[in-house]
């Protein structure tokens, strides 16, 4: 009988041992939920590619760190790509909004569109765009208004000087190639009205060439080479252009036309020349946003930035290919020479 009530004890101490514990797993399991549930979640959108938007989310990355947050510890970033098709930004949109992330930072003027149709109370941060007035997207520079703020990387506005760079280096030009993605309406903006004024004054004429799948670029290369422009303009924004930029000035190489770009990926992918703002700068200034936002600044407070740093890469191994001299003038102002 004494046995069978130690029997009973031990039975009775180790189910009391295995309820203990499973309470003890339960609250521990329950404080680590409630722990990642307070930690921000900031969605990342994009119209690119993750290799494509790479050499971007990385600075943006950095700066995060520098202010102190380190993924998965204080911060979570829910990354999400549309690989070149548009059509389901706004369904990646949607789902960050579904995720309650605290912040959307938007990769283009592609991205923002859907993100502000998806959410008016979420803070948007835009990455880079070229004009977010003309866009639609804030009231001002200065006051943002809204739910939206970030940074423009003045495309529609340097695109003059880029055309000033082109002629300079041949001096001869009057006709110039515009080459874009009909998908990029900040290209199109600046193809319509700002390129304009610059270009007559100049005595250019600038032609349009618009790319809406991968093998135009061929096809437009092609014609080009039967009209014979005395150089292009390549407009780099938009889910095309920068997957194929190898393609792009491997085509340009071919043709040998002199070549100038809104991004330095293409200059030090080959291209003649690239004018831009440093947009790794841009992207590291984007986390300074996000970090004020996460500690209760209203976006519509936060004045849209812009770029204090510009970029000016020039290719000479691709200048000697195509029997160019870059004028010595030219050559001292850039921040990047490739030999």
């Amino acid at each position: 009988m004494r046995v069978v009530r130690s029997q009973r004890s031990v039975v009775s101490k180790i189910v009391s041992g295995f309820a203990l514990w499973a309470v003890l797993f339960t609250l521990c399991a329950t404080a680590e939920a409630q722990q990642q549930a307070k930690i921000p979640r900031i969605g990342y959108l994009t119209g690119g590619s993750p290799s494509s938007a790479a050499i971007r989310i990385e600075p943006f990355r950095q700066g995060l760190r520098e202010l102190g947050y380190v993924e998965g510890k204080n911060i979570v970033i829910e990354l999400r790509f549309a690989d070149g098709k548009l059509e389901r930004l706004p369904e990646l949109a949607a789902e960050l909004v579904r995720l309650k992330v605290l912040v959307i930072v938007t990769g283009g003027p592609q991205a923002t569109r859907p993100a502000k149709q998806a959410t008016l109370m979420i803070p948007i941060v835009m990455a880079q765009d070229g004009d977010p007035i003309g866009n639609g997207f804030v009231a001002s520079l200065a006051h943002p208004g809204g739910n939206v703020t970030g940074v423009t990387n003045l495309s529609y506005v340097i695109g003059g000087k880029r055309l000033e760079l082109l002629k300079e280096v041949v001096p001869k030009l009057a006709r110039v190639a515009f080459l874009y993605d009909a998908a990029n309406s900040d290209a199109l903006r600046e193809l319509k009205e700002d390129l304009p004024v610059p270009a007559r004054t100049l005595k250019l004429t600038i032609e349009p060439w618009e790319a809406k799948t991968g093998d135009d670029f061929d096809k437009n290369f092609a014609a080009m080479g039967k009209q014979r422009p005395g150089g292009i303009y390549v407009a780099g924004g938009g889910p095309l252009m920068r997957p194929n930029r190898k393609r792009i000035v491997n085509l340009a190489l071919k043709s040998r036309l002199p070549s100038v770009y809104n991004s330095k990926e293409f200059g030090e992918a080959g291209g003649l020349m690239s004018y831009s703002a440093d947009r790794g700068d841009s992207y590291m200034r984007v986390a300074n946003y996000v970090d004020k936002i996460l500690k209760g600044v209203k976006p519509g407070d936060l004045p849209i930035e812009q770029p204090t740093k510009f970029e000016l890469v020039i290719n000479l191994k691709t200048a000697k290919q195509i029997g160019l001299t870059i004028p010595p003038n030219v050559l001292a102002r850039a921040d990047k020479v490739i030999k």
